[in-house]
């Protein structure tokens, strides 16, 4: 099954494989987030710091360890030390509610919650909710000015004296590393249960030969750490060849990704589809010349033909599209760079095998939509304390992976939904996202969803809900001409019987786009 040669051995930290890899980069910057850098030397003396501080305080190896943490380097030295100690982070979604965070707290057991003072009265309040009462910690340059003197603190944490290097906790290649909670767009979130190997696969099979990171890049990406896309992009593929990281705290608006491409000089940047529409929409947009831009990804959603030919018009330089999930860690079908088919999700990642199946489990002819299956060596172990949701995921080797696909001639694939995002329009399957990507080449239009609604006969039609570009005005026919634009350019009953003009579009902390809300609302 496995394609390559690579073996990783039983006894396998990630942590201590990533510090051993840089042992002879001491002074290299490995970090720089808004208040200054780290060196990979200085990452590994404070990761084997943090390591022996959470052994010191009786958090043991297999506990977890919640972190409410925005991206500065104190996130990748919390998830690197406790990992190194065999306690397992769970990196949570800086954007959540308190009732998120309780539940996270309960569900995993934390028996500790490191907290970015920015975050603490949230995560206070989630305390007061949670039925369990972990120590919590402080983390950020800050701490001591927001009038908590009496919690502990990362800082204090990392004038503890290191572990030795042969001190670390002995670990299995499938032991539990970290969990990742799924962005639970529906119901509650689920935690993925991710071995110390995965993180391995994903720079082995990804990160180095399709997105290509090399040790002199300079990588931002916008996908925080704790998103899965994110810990690939901001720490597996840049820690595994010695490259630099830049990290931000604050949300990446095109302003504040504008800002660090420039004075960074990033040159490996990942994004997801709707920041790139909108880095091409803002008037601050840099010329070519002022950036140092190599190779761009994107994931979370299909990247719109227009978009990636638009960027790569300006920047010179190609977005490489891709299909990753929560389960899988990271991306396993991608564009690649020289061969880039704008609309497609791109080819299976080498060490990842595809399959598309119809409801019965048989395999669909190509050009046919199907259920997209995937089997690689990166899959989660299982959804933490939830056996149904793991059975119909996790089957045998395949993992169900909840998207709709199809497959042309040469193998490339093309997004055509979530298997519930899915609309049956006259008996004929009609991807939402393919009539967005009809709707968004038209020069009004900025960004759009489209949902299926119900007739007065029961029926599904289409609705498109239409974010206008700026200067733009809904007036008097335009409607009807959008309709007759997509009407040009698919079949004629995909088009959209109803159309909404929106200011804007609900969205998941990733910047997926939340049909299921604007399904309700209709």
């Amino acid at each position: 099954m496995d394609h390559h040669s690579t073996q990783v051995p039983q006894q396998f930290n990630f942590a201590r494989h990533i510090l051993a890899l840089n042992a002879g980069r001491a002074d290299k910057l490995a970090y720089v987030d808004d208040h200054g850098g780290l060196t990979y030397g200085e990452l590994d003396r404070r990761v084997r710091s943090f390591a022996a501080a959470l052994l010191a305080r009786g958090i043991q190896p297999e506990q977890r360890l919640l972190l409410v943490m925005q991206d500065t380097v104190d996130l990748p030295v919390a998830l690197l030390g406790a990992m190194f100690a065999g306690v397992v982070p769970v990196p949570a979604n800086t954007l959540l509610p308190a009732a998120d965070y309780a539940y996270m707290i309960d569900h995993s057991r934390a028996r500790a919650v490191i907290a970015s003072a920015a975050l603490l009265p949230c995560v206070r309040e989630a305390l007061t909710m949670s039925r369990n009462q972990p120590e919590l910690i402080v983390a950020g340059n800050e701490a001591n000015a927001a009038g908590d003197t009496a919690l502990p603190t990362v800082a204090a944490m990392l004038d503890t004296e290191p572990l030795a290097a042969d001190a670390h906790a002995d670990t299995g290649a499938d032991d539990f590393a970290f969990w990742l909670y799924s962005s639970g767009s529906t119901g509650r979130p689920k935690g993925a249960v991710h071995s110390h190997a995965n993180l391995f696969w994903t720079a082995e099979l990804y990160g180095t030969p399709i997105l290509g990171v090399r040790e002199d890049d300079v990588v931002f990406s916008a996908a925080k750490l704790f998103f899965a896309y994110g810990l690939g992009n901001g720490l597996t593929f840049p820690l595994s060849v010695g490259a630099t990281v830049v990290l931000m705290a604050g949300r990446a608006t095109p302003q504040a990704v504008f800002a660090r491409l420039v004075e960074k000089r990033a040159t490996v940047f990942a994004g997801v589809p709707t920041l790139y529409v909108a880095m091409l929409a803002a008037p601050e947009l840099p010329p070519r010349e002022q950036v140092a831009l190599r190779v761009c990804a994107s994931a979370g959603e299909a990247l719109p033909r227009d978009v990636g030919e638009a960027f790569r018009n300006h920047f010179g330089c190609d977005i490489l599209d891709g299909l990753g999930s929560t389960e899988m860690l990271h991306i396993f079908v991608s564009n690649r760079a020289g061969d880039v088919h704008y609309g497609s999700s791109g080819l299976p990642v080498p060490g990842y095998d595809i399959a598309l199946r119809d409801d019965d489990g048989h395999p669909v002819a190509n050009g046919e939509i199907g259920d997209l299956y995937v089997r690689g060596p990166s899959a989660a172990l299982l959804y933490w304390c939830n056996r149904d949701k793991s059975r119909s995921t996790f089957q045998g080797e395949w993992l169900k992976s909840g998207d709709k696909y199809s497959r042309d001639d040469k193998g490339f694939l093309t997004y055509a939904g979530r298997s519930d995002d899915m609309l049956k329009v006259s008996g004929q399957y009609v991807s939402p996202i393919e009539v967005e990507a009809a709707l968004i080449a038209h020069p009004a239009v900025l960004e759009c969803a489209v949902v299926g609604k119900r007739d007065a006969d029961g029926l599904t039609k289409t609705a498109a809900y239409v974010v206008l570009g700026a200067g733009q005005q809904a007036a008097d026919g335009l409607a009807d001409e959008l309709k007759a634009f997509v009407k040009g350019r698919l079949a004629p009953h995909k088009y959209p019987r109803e159309l909404v003009f929106v200011p804007d579009l609900p969205k998941t902390a990733t910047g997926k786009i939340q049909r299921f809300r604007l399904r309700d609302a209709a």
